[in-house]
């Protein structure tokens, strides 16, 4: 569960104890009156105390219901637990081939920065990480010949992958920066003889990171004619939208290779299918709460799976973060039984 989530409805859970009442002081005996009338307080004592038993056992804590199999939560609730509410329709499943591989610069956007002219660096003004403009200075250089200094230029807008000038040393043809535009990345994943046939330029390839759970689509630019004999593999090279920068070069992914698609009438995102009592089920979005429906699925992707009963098109679903639902539901019925 959602720690701001569960805090609250901790801090409701004490307040509710808080506001229990105490034990009833002793009082000292007096007449018969006195007698009957202690006794009519008790009795309404005890069914206003029912009252409240009965109050709290239909309403729950505030703000969260558990009533006849369902879940109510407040619109704040749901923002701050993440769940993602969406509605039920046609989507495109896919048949996939998995693969392997690694983010690596777009070789296409990356340039080596040398010296016009043989001198020494008077100013060096960028370091390695450093985002650059193109056209911005990145050093200046006094010529061995002319004795005049001059600036070198990016080439490109990007980031200052190496840096290979200090102020004060003699630049020769040596490479000073290299400038990489990483708004766009390559992915670099590897083929066995026995799927390469299956993969041709152009195809749609969904990218997941494993360690951060973010997933983009992008196209197979490249094929090599060749394999390479250390590994027996053949390599093949996925063009992929960088422009927010969350693909670093050198991290690892898994690349599903679309072969197929196929649109069926009425799917919901794998992150809604949850397990119970041997059942899978959705939970629905209703007027008064989210209700487990039991459904039947049909055919499935890495994204999306296919309904074939329990759920109509346009039903609204917790599409994300529905296992904190499953959470709540459990926990009120532990506590119904109690």
């Amino acid at each position: 569960m959602n720690q701001k989530l569960l805090i609250a409805l901790m801090l409701s859970a004490l307040a509710l104890n808080g506001c229990a009442d105490g034990d009833p002081a002793p009082k000292t005996p007096g007449t018969k009156a006195d007698a009957d009338q202690h006794a009519e307080s008790a009795h309404d004592d005890h069914d206003e105390e029912g009252a409240k038993e009965k109050g709290h056992d239909e309403h729950g804590e505030e703000g969260e219901e558990h009533t006849e199999g369902r879940v109510a939560l407040t619109p704040e609730q749901i923002k701050t637990a993440g769940i993602v509410v969406a509605e039920a329709g046609p989507a495109d499943i896919r048949e996939t081939l998995p693969l392997f591989g690694v983010i690596a610069p777009n070789a296409e956007r990356v340039r080596d920065v040398r010296a016009r002219f043989p001198g020494v660096a008077r100013t060096v003004t960028k370091k390695i990480g450093d985002s650059v403009t193109q056209g911005e200075t990145l050093a200046t250089v006094e010529s061995d010949e002319s004795l005049q200094t001059y600036s070198i230029p990016a080439p490109l807008k990007g980031v200052v992958t190496a840096r290979n000038a200090n102020a004060g040393e003699h630049t020769s043809d040596k490479v000073l920066f290299t400038i990489a535009d990483l708004s766009t990345v390559w992915v670099e994943v590897s083929l066995f003889p026995r799927d390469a046939p299956k993969v041709r330029v152009g195809q749609t390839v969904r990218v997941t990171s494993s360690d951060t759970s973010i997933s983009a689509d992008g196209k197979i630019v490249y094929v090599a004619p060749y394999g390479t004999s250390a590994n027996q593999t053949i390599t093949a090279r996925v063009l992929l939208d960088n422009a927010d920068g969350r693909w670093a070069p050198g991290l690892y992914v898994t690349a599903h290779v679309t072969l197929s698609q196929s649109q069926v009438p009425l799917a919901v995102r794998n992150e809604a299918l949850q397990t119970m009592e041997n059942s899978t089920v959705v939970f629905v979005h209703e007027a008064d709460g989210f209700e487990p429906r039991p459904v039947r699925t049909g055919r499935t992707d890495g994204q999306w799976s296919e309904l074939v009963a329990g759920l109509k098109a346009g039903e609204r679903y917790a599409a994300d973060n529905s296992f904190i639902i499953k959470a709540e539901l459990g926990k009120g019925s532990a506590e119904h039984e109690h």
